[in-house]
């Protein structure tokens, strides 16, 4: 079997456990939970079509020498909307995971957000704009790409390390689509560093990089095909450290009610002063 055939078959297989998962991520009507999960969804089995057509039409030299073309600017289009939507994505999962703590919710976004901000710029930064034409697309899609790696697995990590403070369950889909992009996250660490010297379609590396996404996509059909629980309040100590976290986030930002404050007319011992001078007499 030839390398294009081989990669070939990956690229079907991989087309067709993207539209199981879509199939059941729609199903499971989650779409209402993770909105942009679903937006992620529909444009992955929307353009895997059109990059399977396009990749077998170069491995047997269809279109003349366009088909490579097509492949090219379709998957780094795709790419870079993918980046993007991303974003939302961790969003949403990071909202969703704490769901049960509505002041560190709302202050957690508005930090998550700021630290999404950051990690754009400083991806953006440290790119090479030598390039021009077809590897600044390139570049550009790496870059994004790059920082929202970082943000999938500082997202999985948080919720690693907080799932017992927060009640949330390893069967839970927020942690599963999280879990999910931590995986292919890493890979893309890595096919973002070789990227510059492995530039063809059937390297060895790239077989590595297609096995990665086949069972990411695996993992996420799993947690879909898996019954969701009910969600039950999560309940925690009155005296517990994240339940005065959340009463402090729950208070910032929010007026209370407003005290009028006289100023006094003199010192305060002065006053003590004078009550004691007129009691003296009476007594």
């Amino acid at each position: 079997m030839s390398p294009q055939t081989a990669m070939t078959l990956m690229s079907v297989v991989e087309l067709i456990l993207w539209a199981v998962l879509g199939f059941l991520f729609w199903t499971k009507k989650l779409q209402r939970r993770f909105p942009a999960m679903g937006a992620y969804l529909a444009l992955r089995v929307a353009s895997m079509p059109a990059l399977v057509f396009f990749f077998y039409s170069h491995s047997q030299h269809w279109l003349n020498h366009h088909a490579f073309r097509l492949y090219f600017f379709t998957y780094w289009t795709v790419y870079i909307v993918s980046a993007v939507m991303l974003y939302f994505v961790c969003t949403e999962v990071f909202r969703s995971a704490l769901w049960a703590f509505s002041g560190l919710q709302r202050l957690g976004i508005v930090a998550f957000r700021w630290a999404i901000l950051v990690s754009v710029i400083v991806s953006m930064s440290t790119l090479s704009f030598e390039h021009s034409g077809t590897l600044l697309v390139s570049a550009i899609a790496l870059g994004l790409m790059r920082s929202v790696s970082m943000i999938e697995l500082c997202l999985l990590a948080f919720l690693c390390l907080s799932m017992n403070a927060l009640g949330l369950s390893v069967r839970d889909k927020a942690f599963g689509i999280a879990l999910g992009f931590g995986v292919m996250s890493s890979s893309d660490f890595i096919f973002a560093t070789f990227i510059s010297r492995h530039t063809s379609l059937t390297d060895p590396f790239q077989f590595v990089a297609e096995s990665v996404i086949l069972v990411a996509i695996g993992m996420w059909i799993t947690y879909c095909a898996m019954p969701e629980k009910v969600r039950q309040p999560v309940m925690i100590p009155v005296n517990s450290i994240i339940f005065r976290w959340n009463e402090i986030a729950s208070a910032l930002g929010h007026t209370g009610t407003q005290v009028a404050v006289q100023p006094a007319g003199g010192f305060f011992l002065t006053d003590v002063e004078s009550a004691v001078a007129k009691a003296l007499p009476k007594n």
